[in-house]
Parts: structure tokens; sequence; C-alpha cells
């Protein structure tokens, strides 16, 4: 018997959606195409069947979309503006793969602005040509041209998403990437019902280029949005806007999967449902241990997969979002986003009052914190963890709001007329023109320095109130952290009081980190490793360092290439608030960046 593998290789190429892959069979299979119309004994074709059943679970598929990105007409909240969106729809499309798959998006400018596109979540092993950072790994793509990404998926598996990485596009330039099991494994669960698709974002009514920019020239806060949204919806509790309400229908007795995503610009997000328990069973494309809960507090970039039992009585419920703020000086958009959840079977009439769940209080630090440091690692035989216990590299990297000179002898909207900064270890960075990673692949000078430091530049107490406002002016550089290939490395993040103290989702490109601990005040390298989490961690790429907090984490440098790592709320990339590691290249062919597509865009 002889099996053609070229004919077999290339059998999963598919665009479908993966739970339309779930029935996948032989019978989707010609024997002809197999090689087996010669054999006509039972025994053989069984055999060979089980063989090539087993090779097509193992076989990764190559997966592809075209991404248009173009300008289209979208109202809500009584009025309607042009925003930029892929393929004309807000919330954008949503990827769907299966674990191991390669996804090749060919994203087609049509707009008038630039773009680049980060696939939020995924490694991308030896390939950061992709990752989407504009002006760190590549330039943008400019209106007109195109640019076709391949993404790589290795280990992730559960909920992961993308988004622009220009300027403020992935305002609406955002959606789903829906990792699944490989065909002939499964959740670590029972089997969900259905998968429901909860994107949390916010909306203004003004362009998004013209709040970036006026944000930009003033040098104080942006405006705060319009509205927040569910699914691009902002709810009942909004004008113009209860008959487009999200609405998702359940059957009594049966569990729903939340694949639940904050898309949100500038603010960590509280969500509940009324009446229901939620189970967090996934965070950041890695499954944890089932986590019973009655609130998500979920941040900026981060995803949580959750599972709904419908287990209440045939009625309508609300889920209810809002903005988690701890800073009182900070403006934000204190109004609440919904969705209704409605039982199929019941009997509703549109003037029945729905409930609003609980929420914690806006600023309520306890309740956020407490979430978060509740997750663990699901640390199974099918999903093992490996945290890095032997440490090649300490880093303290202190998180810093700052100011600057107004400049042209104007007066700015941030404190004492200054315009606010943001810093990592007291740097501010300045986004070079070019791409740091062709920078660095091809060995060109003056792009970038390597003098990124492992520490702050001074130590004083980072949380204490009433700090020296000397402390608020921060250094500028285009400055990255060299790391060698396999390098085991503690990061530490540091919340600072400098300005006024914050929370802080930090956000690791190329690389997935254990969090191994966290708490209030300043972090006590003597005291505070004692009560780390080695054996359970949780495995995220987006981590909330917690306001006048710390956060530890550590991870393996394995993946070769230049990655960014940055603050996930807008307002303080646009200060500054990013660095970039570079992986050495490792000493084997197969631990070397992988080379660069023809079709890179150009500066």
């Amino acid at each position: 018997m002889s099996l053609s593998i070229a004919s077999l290789s290339g059998w999963r190429v598919h665009s479908e959606p993966a739970s339309e892959l779930e029935n996948e069979g032989m019978e989707k299979i010609e024997l002809d195409e197999l090689g087996l119309q010669s054999y006509t004994n039972m025994h053989v074709l069984f055999l060979g069947f089980l063989v090539i059943l087993g090779f097509i679970q193992s076989q990764a598929a190559v997966v592809r979309y075209t991404f248009v990105v173009q300008e289209t007409n979208y109202t809500r909240l009584c009025s309607s503006k042009n925003i930029l969106t892929v393929n004309g729809q807000y919330p954008g499309p949503t990827i769907s793969a299966r674990r191991g798959d390669t996804v090749i998006v060919d994203v087609i400018n049509q707009a008038s602005q630039n773009i680049t596109i980060h696939w939020h979540g995924v490694k991308l092993p030896r390939y950061p040509w992709s990752d989407g950072p504009e002006f760190i790994t590549q330039c943008p793509i400019q209106p007109g041209s195109r640019f076709s990404q391949k993404i790589i998926l290795s280990d992730e598996e559960g909920t992961l998403w993308w988004h622009a990485h220009s300027d403020w596009s992935r305002a609406t330039v955002h959606g789903l990437l829906v990792v699944s099991p490989k065909i002939g494994t499964t959740f670590p669960f029972p089997k969900p019902h259905a998968e429901v698709p909860i994107i949390l974002g916010d909306w203004w009514k003004n362009d998004i280029q013209t709040v970036m920019e006026d944000f930009l020239r003033l040098g104080g806060d942006p405006a705060v949005s319009d509205a927040l949204t569910v699914n691009g919806q902002p709810g009942d509790l909004y004008n113009c806007s209860r008959p487009t309400t999200t609405k998702v229908k359940l059957d009594q007795g049966k569990t729903y999967m939340l694949r639940m995503v904050n898309a949100a610009m500038n603010n960590i997000m509280f969500v509940a449902i009324a009446n229901h328990q939620l189970t967090v069973v996934g965070t950041d494309g890695a499954y944890t241990k089932p986590l019973k809960t009655n609130y998500v507090t979920i941040s900026p970039g981060q995803t949580i997969d959750l599972l709904l039992e419908a287990n209440q009585p045939r009625n309508r419920y609300y889920m209810a979002a809002k903005f988690y703020n701890s800073n009182p000086s900070s403006r934000f958009d204190n109004t609440t986003t919904t969705a209704i959840f409605e039982y199929n079977g019941g009997s509703y009439n549109s003037s029945s009052t729905l409930v609003l769940p609980p929420l914690p209080a806006f600023n309520d630090r306890n309740a956020s914190a407490n979430f978060t440091s509740s997750l663990r690692s699901l640390a199974s035989s099918d999903h093992p963890i490996d945290v890095p216990l032997k440490i090649t590299r300490k880093l303290l990297y202190t998180l810093s709001i700052n100011t600057l000179p107004c400049g042209n002898n104007a007066t700015c909207q941030g404190p004492r007329g200054n315009r606010f900064a943001a810093s990592i270890n007291n740097v501010t960075f300045d986004s070079p023109r070019t791409s740091i990673l062709g920078a660095y692949y091809r060995g060109m000078n003056g792009v970038y320095g390597d003098d990124f430091p492992d520490n702050p530049p001074f130590v004083f107490n980072y949380t204490a109130n009433g700090l020296n406002t000397s402390l608020q002016t921060p250094m500028n550089g285009t400055e990255v952290k060299i790391l060698k290939y396999n390098d085991t490395v503690e990061l530490v993040f540091q919340g600072t009081n400098v300005v006024s103290g914050i929370d802080h989702p930090m956000h690791l490109h190329g690389h997935s980190f254990y969090v191994v601990g966290s708490g209030f005040g300043n972090f006590d390298r003597q005291r505070d490793p004692l009560n780390y989490n080695l054996v359970d961690p949780p495995l995220q790429q987006t981590i909330a360092v917690p306001q006048n907090g710390w956060t530890a984490i550590r991870f393996r440098a394995n993946n070769p290439g230049v990655w960014f790592m940055h603050c996930h709320f807008e307002r303080h990339v646009s200060w500054g608030m990013e660095m970039v590691f570079i992986v050495r290249n490792g000493k084997t062919a197969d631990t070397r960046i992988l080379p660069p597509p023809p079709d890179m865009p150009k500066c």
C-alpha cells in the first residue's frame, strides 16, 4: 500500500470557520485521491483508513483570508460617520483556525491612511515579520498597497484577537482570532452547546483620528468616549440604541462559551450577567483551572474564555460592562453598556424591565486585583506548563506617568501647563521612522540603541505620595534590550506614583509569560519572591499591573526576533510607555529568524 503524501499534506486547506470543521471526516476524501482505488481487501482498507486519519489529524492546515481595509459609514448614538473597517464590518471578521495551523491574511489597504495589523497573542515563532506594530517590525501598509501576512500558530489554543497597530485605528479595526483544538482533540471541559463572541469596545461620535490628533496637540488626557459597546452596539441605556442592542439567545439547560476580548482603548472593564455565575476556563490563548465568579475584570488587549450555564428561569437578563478607573484625576466614560441574554421559550414584551447585574464600584482596585490574581494555569498532563526556575536575567522596570515641557512657548493641558508623557525605567520611547526589525536583520546602524536599562536609573519610594516633581521628567530614546536565545527572564513591573499612579495592562509580543506574583506597594526583592506561585501561574500575554503595585512575570526568550512591549492603554502608548526586546538567534538553523517575505511594506 502506498500513500501519496503530497496529495494528503494539502488536504485540510480551508477558509471555513473552525466550528464548521468539527464534523470533518473521511467521507470528504475520495478514495481515488488517496491512491487507494486499487485495493479491495477490506482489512487493508481499514488499516489504511486508520493511518490516513491519524496523519490528517496531525496535519496543520493553511487557512486564507482577505482583509480589505476601507472606510465605511456607520450610525451610532443618533449620528453617522465614516470609520475604518475590515471588509466593511465593525467589529471586523472572525478568523477561525486550529492549533498549529498557518493563517495567511491578504491585507489590502483601500483606505486613505496607513495601516498595520497585529495578531494579538500569536507568538509567530521565528517569524516577526507579520507581527504588525508600526515601525517596530514593519513600515505601514500605505493606501493602495497590500501585504500578505503569514500567521504561524504554535501552542496557542483558545480566544485571541487581531487589531490595527498604527495610530488609534484599532478603535474600529479589530476582531476575534479563534484557535480551536486540533482535530482528534477537544476542550479540557465538556464541549459547550455554542460559542458566543463578546467584543467589548468604545465609541466616539467624533472621528477617532481627530480625537488622537487633538489629544497629542493639547498634551492632556484624550476626549472620553461617548459610549461603551458590546459587539459594536452601545445597548439599551444610550440614545437611539435600544433596537440594535446585542442579543444572545439561550436554551435552558445548555452551556455556552463566551469568547471575550476587551478591545476598548484606554480602560480596564468590569463585566457581569444578571443572576448568572460565570466560569473562567481560559485567558490569552491558554487554559486555566475553572474559576467561578460573579464578575470579570478584563484589561484592554486581554481575552478570557468563560462558560455560562443557562440554568435560570426562562427570562431576559442583562449583561453589563463598565470601566474601572483607579485614578481620580483621569477622565473616563462612566457609562454602562448592555447586552441581553434571552432564554428561548419565554414570553416577553418590549415593556418588561430588565435588572442590571451588580458590578464593583468604578474605582474598586481590590476587585480588579483580586480577580486577576485568582487566575491559575490548568497545568494538566494534556496542557502542561514550564515555568522557568533558574533565571539568567533579572529585570526591574518602573512604569510611570511623566511630564515634558509643552514647547514653542505654549501651554498644554497637562500638569503645570506641561504635556503628559509616560515611560518605562524613565525612558520615553521615541518611535523611529523605519522598521527596527528591518534595521536589526540587515545590520543597519543609527536606527536604535541597545542600552535599555535593566533597572530604574535611580531608586526612590516608587509608590509614595507627594513625590518630588523633579522625578517627572523622563529621558527620550529608542533603546532596546538585547536577550540571548533561551535566556530565562524574570521581569518585575513596578508601578509608580510619579505624577499619579494608575494600573498598566502590559503586553509582550512574541512570547507568553507566567504571572508568578503581584502585590500593592513597592516590590521587595528579598521578601516577595518567597510567595511566588511557581506551581500553576497563569500563562498570559497581557497583565494588569495594579495601581501603585507590582507584578512579576517569567518567560523563556526562545523566539528570535524583535518584539514590542507596551502598556495597552492607547494614551500611554502615545505618551511613550513602550520598549523593545531583541532576542538573538540561536546556534542552529531552526533557532534563527526566518527570512522576510518579498512583499514587506516599504517606508
